[in-house]
């Protein structure tokens, strides 16, 4: 069993800074990537950053050069650096976790989520 715990979203003015952490934690044996997502009133839920064991990011275009996503290997702990924000980033942060558990089967777990709002 794989648990998420996130925790740093709240309300932030207009570009502000966040910080959101989302660590595992259960039976695991390896973790390959984990990300962010994200999901507004109204719309379908979004990749927002994304990292690899290797190191490797992708970030979705909206957010490039505002946010910075990082990894904790020994902490299993993911985090998203949020800089800048702006009210169309307001939204549902959830944090996605893939690897393998012990046995190597397969894992894919979601976070509960954390509300961000960004707002004067």
């Amino acid at each position: 069993q794989v648990q998420l715990v996130e925790s740093g979203g709240g309300l932030v003015q207009p570009g502000g800074p966040l910080r959101l952490s989302c660590a595992a934690s259960g039976s695991i044996f390896s973790i390959n990537a984990m990300g962010w997502y994200r999901q507004a009133p109204g719309k379908q839920r979004e990749l927002v950053a994304t990292t690899t064991g290797g190191g490797g990011t992708d970030y979705t275009d909206s957010v490039k050069g505002r946010f910075t996503i990082s990894r904790d290997n020994a902490k299993n702990t993911v985090y998203l650096q949020m800089n800048s924000l702006q009210p169309e980033d307001t939204a549902v942060y959830y944090c996605n976790t893939k690897g393998l558990l012990p046995g190597l089967r397969w894992f894919d777990r979601w976070g509960q989520g954390t509300q961000v709002t960004v707002s004067s």
